[in-house]
């Protein structure tokens, strides 16, 4: 499978992302909230991004996928 930069970048961003959840669930503490403000313009980007990477990491599947076929 050829990766490039965009798979590691989406892939750190979600990491990023799942850890916050991670402490949202163990600890209640929103790292987004913490660092940019409670819902603020700033931390809905931060969302945003990392809710697209989420997405776009979908299609990583599609690729594995294809590289079994093959």
């Amino acid at each position: 499978m050829k990766s490039n930069g965009l798979d590691y970048t989406a892939l750190v961003i979600t990491v990023i992302g799942a850890l916050n959840w991670g402490l949202i669930g163990l600890f209640r503490f929103n790292l987004v909230t913490f660092l940019f403000g409670d819902m603020t313009w700033l931390s809905r980007v931060v969302y945003v991004i990392v809710g697209i990477c989420g997405l776009y990491l979908l299609s990583l599947f599609g690729r594995i996928t294809s590289m079994g076929d093959r």
